[in-house]
């Protein structure tokens, strides 16, 4: 009878435990898909807001048409670049580094900076930044926790037969793209004339 329980026991315990760590991993790699759905959501909130910020530089500083094509440009390969992490960084770094440049022409033109549409759109996009970098906090450290369970023992044998893969971090390519865009402080003048030249 004895030999019969150990039996079972020595049966149970593998079963139970990889059920277990199966459903861990299950669980975390739907917080990641959620977590990213977050993000992506803001990023999309972000981009539904260039062509309202565009509108409204136009009317007051029509010759900036280069850096409104840019942004733009920069605003429809985010959107081509899908959940392919590596393109929609690099896309999305380079968005915000544009709608940062954008915001700072309200210095060279006081009509925009006293604009109230203007500045309600500033808001709106300081807001959906904050919410960005939020998002995309949380959606990393869910990867974190996915990929280091994944690599741990013994549920990476489980990861392995299940099929669960390493989830990639959504990280911007440069230290300039890391730091949040300043959308609210006034240019230096270099930078405000580097501006006006590249644009």
């Amino acid at each position: 009878m004895d030999f019969v329980l150990l039996g079972i026991a020595l049966v149970a315990v593998p079963v139970v435990g990889a059920v277990v760590f199966y459903n861990r991993l299950v669980g975390l790699r739907q917080l990641v898909r959620n977590a990213w759905a977050d993000v992506d959501v803001y990023l999309k909130r972000r981009s539904d807001l260039v062509p309202q910020i565009a509108n409204a530089v136009k009317a007051y500083a029509a010759h900036e048409q280069a850096l409104l094509t840019a942004v733009s440009e920069s605003r429809s390969q985010a959107m081509a670049s899908g959940n392919d992490l590596g393109r929609r960084a690099e896309a999305e770094g380079a968005l915000g580094h544009g709608l940062a440049r954008i915001m700072a022409l309200k210095e060279a033109y006081p009509d925009l900076k006293a604009s109230e549409n203007f500045l309600g759109l500033q808001n709106d996009l300081r807001d959906t930044e904050k919410l960005i970098a939020n998002a995309r906090q949380y959606y990393n450290a869910c990867v974190r926790d996915l990929n280091t369970t994944i690599e741990a023992f013994p549920s990476n044998l489980i990861a392995g037969l299940a099929g669960v893969k390493h989830q990639s971090f959504f990280e911007l390519e440069t230290l300039e793209e890391r730091e949040s865009p300043d959308l609210g402080r006034p240019l230096a003048v270099e930078e405000d004339l580097d501006v006006r030249e590249n644009a």
